[in-house]
């Protein structure tokens, strides 16, 4: 899948078939050929084309004529030469001229693919980087409404959708990464949505696929490929033609599966089971995981070159404890969510939920925080939703409330006032008891949660220390 165009340049009828036809079936669907160099420059000022294959000895208008004016009046479209001249001074003033590569012919189909995959590749991230540069200074969104699915009012994430945007159109894959949780699926949908591509969006779970199931879900497999395989069976990478295919928790693929998964990435081409025939895809790849890949490498479980072409793009999606000016948003949406998908009212809730709800870590991130309200919500009969039933659903998730790493307790003890070289109990305790109290907006109830006491026992200890 690459929607630059390639355009071929030659006298010979025989060559530009030949080499068009090398092109198509390495996955460079549009190729033009032209055979009269006069039709150069009135072409190139109709259609857009990102690379062009000049042939230097030409009738009419020599190559190396032609790739002067190209160069003058396009200087953005990258040109190979490719010649039968096999010429040392030719190159050279070829390359002076401003040409990409010098190719001698006849080229060998993998040398000549893998040039102008190369020089499509570099196209590609210029163009990349001038979009992301032009997003930076400017920090405004084009497709702002594919967005509005993320609540959030985070700098950060607002930095993701410019990068987001920006690299949305490359046909170069997306590893997105990020805890349980986070959204990272989301955003996978939104960067197919922002692309443009007219095919569908088809996202797929690989962790605990074998080798065999991994082939088979993707790729598909031919009659009689295996006992029970009755007829020809298309695999997923079909259904995401022209569109985008995301493979999900890609840290835990097995390493034959990412031998395979590395030649769909560099060669654009796959085997189904049972067959000897390869087959190009045209599906855009996008990866997600939870998992730290780097470590994986270092382990021996995953491989470094797939690595590298997984994460031409990278977008790390922060956890929710890193963004808790969301939580009061997220609230809002997944309250009326919840009492429209249960057809109730709209219930309100005390201003503590958001203070409760603040000091907690959520390492299940926004689809906890969803669960929480959506169990609330449900178990809600009038009035106003009571905060016991967030502290019930935490409970019973086995999981105590943290505070916040970016405000740690140590950061918060500088201002403890220490009698001597170690702290006292009672100085601990009182320290403990205004931090927890500070945290909490002074609401006892959740300063006690804080603490992991009960609201009569943080009473006592106000009362004998005199807080």
């Amino acid at each position: 899948m690459n929607s630059q165009q390639v355009l071929l340049v030659d006298d010979e009828q025989q060559i530009l078939l030949s080499y068009s036809l090398i092109l198509r079936s390495s996955g460079i669907a549009k190729v033009l050929t032209v055979q009269d160099s006069r039709q150069v420059m009135p072409l190139l000022g109709r259609q857009d084309v990102a690379v062009i294959i000049l042939d230097l000895i030409m009738p009419h208008i020599l190559g190396l004529e032609l790739l002067s004016k190209i160069k003058q009046e396009f200087p953005h479209i990258s040109v190979i030469v490719m010649t039968a001249v096999n010429d040392l001074d030719k190159a050279v003033e070829c390359m002076k001229q401003g040409a990409a590569d010098y190719l001698v012919k006849p080229v060998e189909k993998s040398r000549f693919v893998s040039c102008v995959k190369k020089t499509l590749e570099l196209i590609t991230l210029r163009d990349e980087v001038s979009a992301l540069t032009q997003k930076i200074l400017d920090g405004h969104l084009e497709h702002e409404d594919f967005f509005t699915p993320v609540i959030t009012v985070n700098k950060t994430m607002k930095a993701i959708f410019n990068y987001v945007e920006a690299i949305a159109k490359s046909d170069k894959p997306i590893c997105i990464t990020g805890e349980t949780g986070v959204g990272k699926e989301l955003i996978s949908r939104i960067i197919h949505n922002v692309s443009g591509l007219s095919g569908e969006f088809i996202p797929v779970n690989v962790a605990g696929l074998d080798d065999p199931v991994f082939s088979d879900t993707l790729f598909g497999h031919k009659k009689g490929a295996y006992t029970g395989a009755d007829k020809d069976r298309k695999g997923l990478i079909i259904q995401a033609s022209g569109g985008t295919l995301l493979l999900d928790e890609i840290g835990d693929l097995s390493s034959t599966a990412q031998v395979k998964l590395l030649r769909l990435l560099e060669e654009k081409t796959y085997y189904p089971l049972g067959s000897d025939t390869p087959e190009t895809s045209y599906a855009r790849i996008l990866v997600s995981t939870n998992k730290d890949l780097k470590k994986l490498i270092s382990e021996g479980n995953f491989r470094k070159d797939l690595y590298f072409r997984l994460c031409t793009h990278h977008v790390h999606i922060p956890p929710l404890r890193q963004r808790r000016e969301d939580i009061p948003l997220l609230i809002e949406q997944f309250i009326a969510e919840a009492a429209g998908s249960a057809n109730k009212k709209k219930p309100a809730y005390p201003r503590e939920l958001i203070t409760l709800l603040a000091n907690y870590d959520f390492p299940g991130n926004v689809r906890e925080l969803q669960a929480m309200i959506f169990d609330a919500v449900a178990q809600h009969k009038s009035g106003i939703l009571p905060l016991e039933s967030f502290k019930e659903f935490i409970k019973n998730k086995g999981i105590n409330s943290k505070m916040d790493p970016v405000v740690s307790l140590s950061d918060a003890a500088s201002g403890l006032n220490i009698t001597g070289q170690f702290p006292t109990m009672k100085e601990a305790e009182t320290f403990l008891i205004e931090e927890a109290l500070k945290r909490a907006n002074g609401n006892q109830g959740i300063a006690a949660s804080l603490l992991g006491i009960t609201r009569q026992a943080l009473n006592k200890r106000l009362v004998r220390n005199g807080v």
